[in-house]
C-alpha cells in the first residue's frame, strides 16, 4: 500500500483530473449558441459538438478496465490526461464544425478513462475503513463538476470567449499530469490477458447506437425517423449478442463475475436511476429560468450553484460520519431529501422567487450527496479488488447512460406535453366561453383585436410550457419513489469481507 503522505498527493492529483473531465461534460452546453454563430452552423449541426463527445466516451469507457490491466493503470491514466488536454486545445482552436466535432471525439475517447480509473485508484490507495471518506472527496469532483459546469461556462462565455471554455483545461491538465506522474505508483501489467475484440465491438456498437438514438430521438421525432429505427434495432441486437457472448465465451471482454456480486449489481442499477435524476433537473432548470422567468445566463448560473453547495456539504458530512453509520441509513434519507426537492419543484409557478429555486436546489444537492458516496462505498464493499477497474468503468458507464435516458425522456415529454397542454388550454379561448364575457376579463386578452389575440396566445403558450415542466419534475419524483424498494436488495458487508489485494507497489 502507499504511504499516508503519498495518499494525500495522489488524491489531490486525481481529483484535479476528475474535476476537469466532470466540468467539461456540461461547460460546453452553455457555450453552444456562441459556437453556433462563430462556426456558422445550424441548431442540428452544432448539437454534434455534444453528441460526438457523449458517444465517444460511452464507447471507450468499457475499454478502461482492460487497458489498465494490460498496460498499467498509471500509464493509461497519464495518457488519458495528456490526450484530453491536447484535445481541449484542438477544440478551442477549431475553425470549422468538422474540426471541433473531431476534437470532441478525441476528448470523449481520452476522457472516458478518467472517472472510472480515479475511482478505482481511490479505493486501492486508501484502506477499507477509510473508503467512505475517500469516496466523499472523489464524489465532490464527480458530482459537483457537472453542476458547476453551466455556471463556469456562462461566466467564461459571457466575459471572455467560448474558446476559453476549452483552453481552461490546459493548466488544469498540466497540474494533474505532474501530480499523477510524481506520486501515483504503477500497477503490475497483465501481459498475458487476451483482448476480446468481438465482444468489445458488439458492446461499442450497441452503446454507440443507443447513445445516438437517445440523443437524436427527439430532434428526429423518434421512431418516425428511419435513422432512429435503425439505431434502436442495432443497439438491441448488438447488446443482446454481447450478453450471450459474455456468458458463453471463455475470456469475455467483461468479467461475468461482476454481476454475481449482489451489492455491485444492485448498486449499478441504482446508479442508473441516480444518473437520471442528476442530469435531468440540471437540464430542465436553465431553460425554465431563462425562457419562462426571464433570468439572464449569469444569474441562472448563480441560482443553480446552490445545488453544488448542497452536494458538497452533504458529501463532506458523509465523509466524516460514513465510517460509523451503515450506508443504507444514509442512502434512505438522501432519497427522501431528493423526493422532497422534486416535490418542491413540482410547485413552481411563473411567480417563483429566486429563494425557492435556491432552496429546492440546495435540498436536492443534499439528497444526492447523501446518496452517492454511501452507494459507491456499498457497491464496491464486497467486490473482488481485482475487478475494480472493470467495475468502476461499468458503474460510471451505467450512470452516464441513465443520464442520457433521463434527458431523452424529459425532453420528449416536455415537447409533447407542451403541445397537449396548449391544445387543452386553447379550447377555452373562444368567444363562446362565458368567462370571456365577464366584466373582469382582461382587456389585453380580448378576442376582438389581432394584438390581443396574439397576447392571449403568448400567455397560453407560457402556461402550457410551465405545466409541461411541472409534469417532468413530478415524473422524476415518481421515478425516485419507485426506486426505493431497490434498497432492499442490498446486503450488509460480509463479516469475512475481502482484504485489499496488493495491487499497488511501493
Amino acid at each position: 500500500m502507499t504511504r499516508p503522505v503519498h495518499r494525500l498527493w495522489i488524491t489531490a492529483s486525481i481529483m484535479v483530473a476528475t474535476v476537469m473531465q466532470a466540468i467539461d461534460m456540461t461547460i460546453a452546453n452553455v457555450a453552444l449558441p456562441h459556437m453556433q454563430g462563430a462556426l456558422s452552423a445550424s441548431l442540428e449541426q452544432i448539437a454534434w459538438v455534444l453528441t460526438s463527445y457523449i458517444v465517444a466516451a460511452a464507447i471507450f469507457m468499457p475499454l478502461t478496465g482492460f487497458l489498465a490491466e494490460r498496460f498499467g493503470r498509471k500509464r493509461v491514466f497519464t495518457t488519458a490526461i495528456v490526450g484530453f488536454t491536447i484535445a481541449s486545445i484542438l477544440c478551442g482552436a477549431a475553425q470549422s464544425l468538422g474540426e471541433i466535432v473531431a476534437a470532441r471525439l478525441l476528448q470523449g475517447m481520452f476522457g472516458a478513462a478518467l472517472v472510472p480509473l480515479s475511482q478505482a485508484i481511490m479505493l486501492d490507495t486508501w484502506p477499507r475503513e477509510r473508503h467512505a471518506s475517500a469516496m466523499a472527496w472523489w464524489g465532490v469532483g464527480v458530482m459537483v463538476g457537472p453542476i458547476l459546469g453551466p455556471t463556469a461556462g456562462g461566466f467564461i462565455t459571457e466575459y471572455y470567449s467560448w474558446r476559453w471554455a476549452f483552453y481552461i483545461n490546459v493548466p488544469i491538465g498540466i497540474i494533474a499530469w505532474l501530480g499523477v506522474t510524481a506520486f501515483l505508483p504503477e500497477t503490475t501489467p497483465q501481459r498475458d490477458r487476451r483482448f476480446d475484440l468481438f465482444g468489445f465491438g458488439l458492446l461499442g456498437i450497441g452503446i454507440g447506437a443507443l447513445q445516438l438514438c437517445l440523443d437524436r430521438g427527439e430532434t428526429l421525432d423518434w421512431f418516425a425517423s428511419p435513422e432512429i429505427v435503425i439505431e434502436a434495432l442495432l443497439a438491441g441486437i448488438c447488446l443482446y449478442m454481447f450478453i450471450v457472448h459474455m456468458l458463453t465465451h471463455r475470456a469475455p471482454f467483461l468479467e461475468p463475475r461482476l454481476f454475481r456480486d449482489r451489492n455491485f449489481a444492485a448498486g449499478t442499477a441504482f446508479a442508473f436511476g441516480i444518473g437520471m435524476i442528476l442530469l435531468t433537473t440540471i437540464t430542465l432548470l436553465p431553460p425554465f429560468l431563462q425562457t419562462l422567468l426571464g433570468y439572464p445566463v449569469s444569474d441562472v448560473g448563480v441560482l443553480l450553484a446552490s445545488r453544488g453547495v448542497g452536494t458538497m456539504l452533504a458529501m463532506l458530512t458523509v465523509g466524516r460520519i460514513g465510517n460509523r453509520i451503515a450506508p443504507l441509513r444514509l442512502i434512505f434519507p438522501g432519497m427522501l431529501l431528493t423526493c422532497a426537492s422534486l416535490w418542491w419543484m413540482g410547485l413552481f409557478s411563473l411567480d417563483t422567487t429566486p429563494m425557492m429555486v435556491i432552496g429546492s436546489g440546495f435540498v436536492q444537492g443534499l439528497g444526492i450527496g447523501f446518496i452517492f458516496v454511501p452507494l459507491t462505498t456499498l457497491s464496491f464493499s464486497t467486490l473482488d479488488p481485482r475487478l475494480r477497474n472493470e467495475g468502476a468503468a461499468l458503474f460510471t458507464l451505467t450512470r452516464n447512460i441513465g443520464s442520457s435516458v433521463g434527458v431523452s425522456i424529459v425532453a420528449s415529454m416536455l415537447a409533447r406535453n407542451t403541445q397537449a397542454n396548449h391544445a387543452a388550454f386553447a379550447q377555452y379561448a373562444s368567444p363562446f366561453n362565458p368567462a370571456t364575457q365577464l366584466p373582469g376579463y382582461p382587456a389585453e386578452w380580448s378576442l376582438q383585436a389581432g394584438a390581443s389575440v396574439a397576447a392571449l396566445e403568448h400567455e397560453i403558450t407560457r402556461q402550457a410550457t410551465l405545466l409541461a415542466y411541472l409534469q417532468d419534475f413530478r415524473l422524476m419524483l415518481w421515478l425516485s419513489v419507485l426506486s426505493l424498494p431497490l434498497l432492499l436488495v442490498f446486503r450488509a458487508r460480509s463479516a469475512r469481507a475481502r482484504e485489499d489485494s496488493p495491487l499497488l507497489v511501493e
